[in-house]
C-alpha cells in the first residue's frame, strides 16, 4: 500500500524481456537507503517487488499480466520514472490510499497555461468515469492527485510546482500515456451495491439518505 506521495524520480538502468515478462533495473538513492529483497515499490504506480539489490539500483521482474495493463511495456533505458516505497503503519498518510494495482491506461489531453502552475487534463477509458468524482482521489502515475474536473472521457487536475519538480510530470507532453488507479473504495462500494437484494429501499431502511 502506498500513499502516493512521490519520493524521488528513478532512472531505468537495463530493460529485457523475459519470456513474456520483463526485467527492469532502476538507479535511484534516496530509497535505497533502507530497500530490502522481497519489499515492494511502486514504479510510476505500479506496485512491484524488488528481487535484487545492488549499490545504487535495484531489479524487478514485472508479470505479463502487468506489462498489458501498465505503461512498463513502453519504457525505455535512461528513462525516468517516479518510485514510492510502502507504506509503513507509523507513516503519515499525506496523499491517499493507493494500492498500486493500475485500472488501465490514459493520456494528456490538454496542459492549459504555464505547465508548471497550470490545470493538466488527462483522457481515461470512459468506464473509468462512474468512479470518479469532483475533489475525489486519483492517482496517475504514482502520483496522488485531486479530481479538479470531469467532462465526457477527461479529468482536469491541478499541478503545483512542487508536484511538478518531484515528479515525471516535468518531463511529460500532451499525448504521453500514463498509468491511472481509480479510487479503490469507489469499486467496493459499487460491488456493494451491486449485491442481490441490494436497493434503494433496503438502503433508506438501513438509515442511508
Amino acid at each position: 500500500m502506498f500513499t502516493g506521495l512521490i519520493e524521488e524520480i528513478g532512472i531505468i538502468t537495463d530493460f529485457a524481456r523475459r519470456g513474456a515478462g520483463l526485467k527492469l533495473e532502476v538507479h535511484a538513492e534516496k530509497i535505497m537507503t533502507d530497500l530490502k529483497i522481497d519489499d515492494s515499490v511502486a514504479v510510476d504506480g505500479v506496485c512491484l517487488t524488488a528481487t535484487e539489490i545492488h549499490a545504487a539500483s535495484f531489479t524487478m521482474d514485472v508479470s505479463p499480466e502487468t506489462i498489458s495493463k501498465t505503461t512498463l511495456k513502453q519504457l525505455k533505458t535512461h528513462q525516468r520514472v517516479n518510485l514510492e516505497r510502502a507504506l509503513r503503519l507509523n507513516d503519515r498518510l499525506g496523499g491517499h490510499i493507493v494500492q498500486g494495482h493500475v485500472d488501465g491506461i490514459g493520456r494528456v489531453a490538454r496542459i492549459a497555461g504555464d505547465p508548471s502552475r497550470g490545470d493538466w487534463y488527462f483522457h481515461v477509458p470512459h468506464d473509468f468515469m462512474k468512479y470518479i468524482i469532483l475533489k475525489g482521489s486519483i492517482a496517475i502515475n504514482g502520483v496522488s492527485l485531486t479530481v479538479a474536473d470531469k467532462s465526457g472521457d477527461q479529468i482536469g487536475v491541478s499541478i503545483i510546482p512542487h508536484t511538478l519538480r518531484a515528479t515525471t510530470f516535468q518531463y511529460m507532453r500532451e499525448g504521453d500515456a500514463v498509468n491511472i488507479e481509480l479510487d479503490f473504495f469507489a469499486k467496493y462500494i459499487e460491488q456493494f451495491i451491486n449485491k442481490p437484494g441490494i436497493s434503494m429501499d433496503w438502503l433508506r431502511e438501513q438509515g442511508f439518505e
